[in-house]
């Protein structure tokens, strides 16, 4: 059986309800042996923002020298890319939004490079607050211009840092991820 690479991108600056949520999706990951997993904390790599100036588009390299290279060869290198965020003024956290924005860098190389992704998404609003929907618009418009599959998109309202853990139904869904996740990149 062929090893798959699953990417997660963890983009909480703190350890709350996104943190809990990744520890149900490496739980229902045991099952998965032949899915290899890396995660990767937005918070703690340096990524200077872009600054639109399109140096990257002739030499390939952002102008700056901060993490980039090595989360956008960390994308390349995926099979499935999990993007994991809370939702922070109705989008997702800084910190996660400066490592998708470098992958302007090297978009065109990434659109040859069929991905399968997802995302979890958890705000203090309830499930019905728009703020759900614009998140999962950006990645699908990301996915659709990048030529990947958005194969997943779960949310959950979560307020206070331990919301999440005392809501066993939701982690019982995020568990059930990882097969849906297995099952994704096996195809």
């Amino acid at each position: 059986m062929k090893t798959k690479k699953l990417l997660i991108f963890n983009g909480s600056p703190r350890e709350g309800n996104t943190v809990e949520a990744l520890k149900a999706l490496r739980e229902g990951l045991k099952d998965h042996p032949e899915l290899e997993v890396r995660e990767i904390k937005a918070a703690d790599v340096n990524i200077i923002p872009c600054t639109g100036c399109d140096v990257c588009m002739s030499s390939g390299d952002c102008i700056f020298e901060d993490d980039s290279p090595e989360t956008n060869k960390a994308v390349m290198d995926a099979d499935f890319i999990l993007f994991a965020t809370p939702v922070y003024w109705w989008g997702v956290t800084a910190q996660i939004k400066l490592v998708i924005d470098k992958f302007y860098a090297c978009h065109e190389i990434f659109k040859t490079m069929p991905k399968k992704i997802g995302t979890i998404v958890i705000g203090e609003a309830g499930l019905y607050d728009p703020q759900y929907e614009i998140i999962e618009k950006q990645f699908w418009c990301i996915s659709d211009y990048l030529n990947w599959t958005k194969v997943s998109s779960k949310s959950y309202s979560a307020n206070k840092p331990t919301d999440l853990h005392d809501q066993p139904e939701s982690l019982a869904e995020i568990r059930g991820l990882a097969q849906a996740i297995a099952e994704a990149v096996a195809d």
